[in-house]
This record gives C-alpha cells, sequence and structure tokens, in this order.
C-alpha cells in the first residue's frame, strides 16, 4: 500500500479494535461474517467501490452513501468501520477491499482468542499451508477463481474432513471465497502468522529431517527468544533431503545449519 492507504488502513484499524474490544463472541462472529460479505460486495460492485473510496470526494458524502446503503444490512459495528474506512483517502479502490476483508479475518481471530482457540488455530493453519505447498494442484483448484465458489468451498471441506476448529475452517473459507486470492498457500501461511501475533509472538519457520522431540523444540523455542528479544514460535516443517540440521527463518533472516546446505558450501569450494 501507498502512504495514503496505509494512514487510512491505521485510522479504520483503530475504530475496529475499539469496537471489538468490549465484544461479546456471539457479536464478533457476526461481525466477521458480515465484514466479509461487504468486502465481496465491494469487489463486485466496481462503480461503488471507486466511488467510496475517492480521495477527492467528500468523506461526510461518502458515509452518507455508506449509510445509506448498508444501514438496514448490517450490524452497527461493522457500519461504524465502514463509515471509518470510506471518509478516509485511499491510494487504490482495492485497498479498501482489501481492508475490510482484513478485518473480517482479523474478528474471527479474536473470536478464537477470546475462546482459547488461538494456537490451536495458528498451528492448524501453519499445517494446511504446508499441505497446500506440497500439492501445488490443489492450491490451484482452491484458488481458481473462474471456478464456481461453492465447488471450491466442497473440495475444501473434503480435504479438511471436519478435523480443524471452526474459526480455522471459517478463515479457510474466507481465503476460498476471496476472488482476489492468487496463492491460497501464502495467504494461510501470513494467517497463521498473524495468528501468532495475536498471541504476541514471532514465527520461526523451522525445516528439519526428522521431528523434534519436546525438549528439543521447547529448547528451540528458548533460544530463538533469547536471541531476537521476543517470544517465538515455533512452526516445524519436515523435509527429509536437507538430512540433517535445522533452517530457521525468522521474518527475512534465515539460519540455514543444514545438512544439505553445508555439503553444498563445500562442493562449492571443490576445483573444477
Amino acid at each position: 500500500m501507498q502512504a495514503a492507504s496505509r494512514e487510512a488502513l491505521a485510522v479504520a484499524e483503530d475504530k475496529f479494535r475499539e469496537l471489538t474490544l468490549g465484544m461479546d463472541a456471539a457479536t464478533v462472529s457476526e461481525t466477521a461474517d458480515q465484514l466479509a460479505s461487504v468486502a465481496r460486495l465491494l469487489d463486485r460492485e466496481i462503480v461503488l467501490r471507486k466511488h467510496l473510496s475517492d480521495a477527492t470526494a467528500e468523506p461526510s458524502a461518502k458515509v452518507a452513501v455508506a449509510e445509506r446503503l448498508f444501514a438496514d444490512k448490517v450490524g452497527g459495528p461493522v457500519l461504524e468501520v465502514l463509515k471509518s474506512a470510506v471518509s478516509q483517502r485511499w491510494s487504490r479502490s482495492r485497498d479498501l477491499v482489501t481492508a475490510v476483508d482484513g478485518f473480517a479475518r482479523l474478528a474471527v481471530l479474536i473470536r478464537a482468542e477470546r475462546d482459547g482457540q488461538i494456537e490451536t488455530v495458528e498451528d492448524e493453519l501453519f499445517r494446511f499451508s504446508r499441505t497446500l505447498d506440497a500439492n501445488p494442484r490443489l492450491s490451484t483448484l482452491l484458488g481458481d477463481a473462474s471456478a464456481p465458489v461453492d465447488g471450491r468451498l466442497q473440495l475444501l471441506s473434503q480435504v479438511l474432513g471436519g478435523r480443524v476448529s471452526a474459526p480455522a475452517q471459517t478463515l479457510l473459507e474466507q481465503v476460498v471465497r476471496w476472488p482476489q486470492t492468487t496463492n491460497v498457500a501464502a495467504v494461510v501461511e501470513l494467517l497463521a502468522d498473524l495468528a501468532a501475533a495475536r498471541r504476541g509472538e514471532s514465527v520461526a519457520h523451522v525445516v528439519s529431517a526428522t521431528p523434534l522431540t519436546e525438549q528439543q523444540n521447547a529448547r528451540l523455542t528458548e533460544v530463538l527468544s533469547r536471541i531476537y528479544g521476543r517470544r517465538i514460535s515455533v512452526q516445524l516443517e519436515l523435509d527429509p533431503e536437507v538430512l540433517g540440521g535445522l533452517r530457521i527463518t525468522v521474518g527475512d533472516e534465515v539460519i540455514d545449519g543444514t545438512i544439505a546446505s553445508r555439503l553444498s558450501a563445500a562442493a562449492n569450494q571443490l576445483p573444477r
């Protein structure tokens, strides 16, 4: 996002957080569903989207349009978030839609957090992102916006088989429904990171040839948290090709201590 949209997002997000602060669980869920529906509507209705995000239009006029269109269709909290969002200046109309869709996903995570499920949701999302990485065809089918959404949701349901929590299921369905999703695996992984952030943690993506024991996982978490000066959540991915050792990614930083990488480095040192 460009500067104007970043500033607009910050203002709208402050309003969203203010409204959800004392909200009961049922209202949070309803808010999530309504925001997701509004986002899809704005994605379809290009003229409306452009009008509500028009940086040259009077904020009061855009708020009036939002009130006229949505007042009897959404709850008070959703309407207030929309009014806050459309009264801002957005660099692109698409950024407004992305913001509303993002609030819908955040609302689901807030509900999971209040229900004590946020850690479970984080783990389920991460594991599903790894499943998609290992099955690119599945990721492509779930993200194919040219295919009927009902069919893609049915495929998602078959793959999940009822083995994930309700918040994780809702988030994955939101991703599949969203027309602008081009890389389902990447979006799901970002959602897992967002869930970790809700717990006040950063994510370390760890690749190992074999599973870690509970003691090894606890020790690795402790060491990484000490190194980075904040709580670290370890997400483990198994890959026999690394042979041994660990490859650790935290943000943009990669620590590659795998045997495969050392063998590659050694091979590069051999005379040719």
